[in-house]
């Protein structure tokens, strides 16, 4: 199979491959998918470049969790009725050697997930992580209906999933931008109210739309906003977050603490099994009637991953995604 991989951690350029390898076969509880696009996302680059020291998990590395394409073949214990069925992929890379970044990839059954007819393999291939992040920011701790949710970064990849998911689950959106520029893109459809934070004070624009605080808090940086964040908040709230831009983060620990805030922290390679099953449901539930759309950013042939890679690391719009040739 075409494949790309990585035998050493470093630059895009430098370090990843384009060749030729042998073909996966699925084992015991595991289907083979042929792939038809890979979804890049920025934790498969610092992956590759080795980000906060970490190294090599396997000798080879085929890169990216994410994909759509077709089950093709199924191992022992896996309905043979599978072979021939559309699925996106989550998870492929995570504790595993051999991601998507190929023409085939294997995972266990349960991580290639339906993909109803109707929906294309662009959007089922940009799925899994952010949307299983942006589901288990929105509901590890229960029921949105009827509640006041906050998420910053609205328009990127796992915000507007947040935004998207919160609403469907029948939450009231507050979404924050950074720049008053970006207010015009933000989907009032999804998004009730819409704060830049460079405004003169934001805190009070939230608390202008939520006077009693905000009960659940979908955070991106949470360096940046930890005072923002416990001023509009509602005592009991939840902030949920999946990044920080301080590696050691500072937080207001007493009026937190007087506020009886629960502060949630995500990682998506070790969320529950039972969790990301049912952030799949939901994720394929909420795209089949219209619920979840996603910003498609740049498409490249496998041949140039590391373009595809560079593109994610200098950041940017939209949602990057590799085209599959088979």
């Amino acid at each position: 199979m075409l494949a790309s991989w990585y035998d050493e951690q470093g630059p895009a350029a430098d370090v990843l491959h384009v060749g030729e390898l042998p073909d996966p076969e699925p084992g015991p509880g595991e289907v083979r998918v042929r792939v038809t696009v890979s979804g890049v996302n920025p934790g498969d680059t610092k992956k590759r470049r080795g980000w906060l020291g970490s190294s090599m998990p396997y000798p080879r590395v085929i890169p990216h969790s994410d994909a759509a394409g077709v089950v093709d073949r199924v191992g022992d214990g896996v309905d043979a009725r599978r072979v021939g069925q559309r699925v996106w992929v989550y998870g492929a890379q995570s504790y595993r050697a051999s991601g998507t970044a190929a023409q085939y990839t294997v995972v266990p059954d349960h991580q290639a997930v339906p993909l109803p007819d109707h929906l294309g393999d662009e959007l089922g291939a940009s799925l899994g992580i952010p949307g299983i992040t942006a589901h288990r920011a929105v509901f590890a701790d229960g029921p949105v209906d009827g509640r006041l949710v906050l998420v910053h970064g609205v328009l990127g990849g796992v915000g507007s999933l947040a935004a998207q998911l919160a609403r469907w689950g029948g939450a009231a959106v507050i979404g924050t931008v950074r720049r008053t520029g970006d207010l015009d893109r933000v989907d009032p459809a999804v998004v009730s109210h819409a704060v830049a934070l460079d405004a003169a004070d934001p805190a009070a624009d939230i608390r202008a739309h939520a006077p009693g605080g905000v009960h659940r808090v979908v955070e991106v940086s949470l360096s940046t906003n930890a005072d923002l964040d416990n001023a509009v908040t509602a005592p009991d709230a939840v902030i949920a977050a999946y990044g920080t831009h301080a590696d050691r983060t500072e937080l207001p620990f007493w009026p937190m603490l007087f506020n009886n805030i629960t502060l949630r922290l995500l990682g998506s390679d070790d969320f529950p099994t039972d969790a990301r099953r049912q952030a799949a449901r939901d994720l394929t539930a909420a795209a089949a009637v219209g619920a979840l759309t996603v910003d498609i950013g740049d498409r490249y042939p496998l041949t140039d991953i590391a373009k595809a890679h560079e593109r994610v690391d200098a950041g940017g719009r939209g949602r990057v995604l590799i085209t599959v040739a088979n």
